[in-house]
């Protein structure tokens, strides 16, 4: 993907018309990306989840206690998207940021369960508000500051 794609893609998030059959679990990265690299981390925390909450419901979709936004796993990848970014050791530009984004393992759909139960990250309380982790601490990086995989 491309600097001009994914401007592309968040200009169509924040007017909810990016097609739904194209906001894949790696367009939620691309856009987090955008937003914690473009805005300082409070407004970028807020554009994300208002903005998931509001595309959502303009694709047709609901936010409620069972489906659509998910504060627990919107806010352990904001984390995420942060750490990838202060321990990333290419050339720090958004395009350097961006062509390494689809190898890194918290890509994975399983990534959260490293430090989540099914049964807790599922929960509606996960769900509506911030939860702590119950399989073991999040914890993103290794004593000289290397991202952690999630296996680690």
């Amino acid at each position: 993907m491309t600097y001009s794609e994914a401007e592309q893609l968040v200009k169509g998030f924040e007017e909810g018309t990016w097609p739904s059959s194209e906001w894949t679990h790696f367009a939620h990265f691309v856009m987090a990306l955008w937003y914690t690299y473009h805005h300082p981390i409070a407004e970028a925390r807020k554009l994300i989840k208002e903005g998931i909450k509001k595309y959502n419901e303009a694709v047709g979709g609901k936010n409620t206690e069972n489906s659509g936004y998910h504060e627990t796993i919107t806010e352990l990848y904001i984390q995420i998207v942060i750490g990838y970014q202060l321990s990333f050791t290419g050339e720090y530009d958004f395009d350097a940021l961006l062509s390494n984004l689809e190898a890194q393992p918290f890509i994975q759909k399983e990534f959260p369960f490293s430090f989540y139960s099914k049964e807790l990250l599922m929960s509606k309380e996960a769900r509506a508000g911030w939860v702590e982790p119950d399989v073991r601490p999040i914890t993103l990086f290794d004593t000289e500051g290397k991202m952690l995989n999630a296996a680690s």
